[in-house]
């Protein structure tokens, strides 16, 4: 028997989420953002949180309205300015938004490290750089590499596309992004999909996060974000 919880409300999917959690969101920008289990993390009321993605949020939507609601102590991102990041470069240069840029790659592995319970790895992205300040090189082969640590999260917020009743998760073309090693590298896995079929409806071949990933499915009707807040 699956022990994924299929949840009739987004509000039910974020309870007990507690303050100073690590929050890993998925995401690239807009496509496969979380909306609504993020709109419900924040009616939810946990603060001095850790957010993890890939952004640091788009217009006064998602991220960037968890961000201006003043829940977030620290986020770890690849891209934390865009022209429309104006709620997390105002707290930034206000000093009320710490900020650890990591780069695209090593996001991506560092979570997926945690995932596989890989204790650490060698990469050569950030070599030289001041990314690189205060960790540990080595050369592999005559190529300078720096060690980088898994990053776990307490909570993963996913959007999926659907899920079948045991957990099963398919996504759709490039929502997918962060969701499947975010999934894997959490002690709690919640996520929203706009379909919820009888098990056994998704083709296994399709299926890219098993349910053994997957605490908490809550169904979403499928809705248009814009950085306006526009749907």
């Amino acid at each position: 028997m699956s022990r994924t919880a299929i949840l009739e409300s987004v509000d039910e999917a974020v309870a007990g989420i507690e303050d100073g959690s690590t929050i890993l969101v998925g995401g690239f920008g807009l496509a496969g953002m979380p909306f609504d289990l993020i709109d419900g993390l924040i009616r939810q009321g946990a603060t001095d949180l850790t957010i993890v993605s890939n952004n640091a949020g788009n217009g006064e939507v998602g991220l960037a309205a968890l961000l201006k609601a003043g829940r977030v102590r620290k986020v770890v991102c690849s891209f934390p300015r865009q022209s429309d990041s104006y709620v997390f470069d105002d707290l930034y240069r206000r000093g009320e938004l710490e900020l650890e840029v990591v780069p695209q790659g090593n996001l991506a592995e560092r979570m997926r490290a945690a995932g596989a319970g890989i204790g650490a790895f060698y990469s050569p992205t950030a070599v030289g750089t001041v990314l690189a300040e205060g960790k540990e090189t080595r050369t592999i082969d005559g190529r300078d590499y720096v060690l980088e640590y898994p990053i776990r999260g307490d909570v993963a917020l996913v959007g999926a596309h659907r899920a079948d009743r045991m957990g099963n998760l398919v996504y759709r073309k490039t929502a997918r992004n962060f969701g499947p090693v975010m999934a894997t590298a959490a002690a709690t896995t919640i996520v929203q999909v706009h379909e919820i079929v009888p098990t056994g409806d998704l083709d296994p071949e399709a299926v890219v996060t098993s349910s053994i990933f997957v605490d908490r499915v809550v169904r979403v009707p499928a809705r248009r974000y814009t950085v306006q807040g526009a749907r």
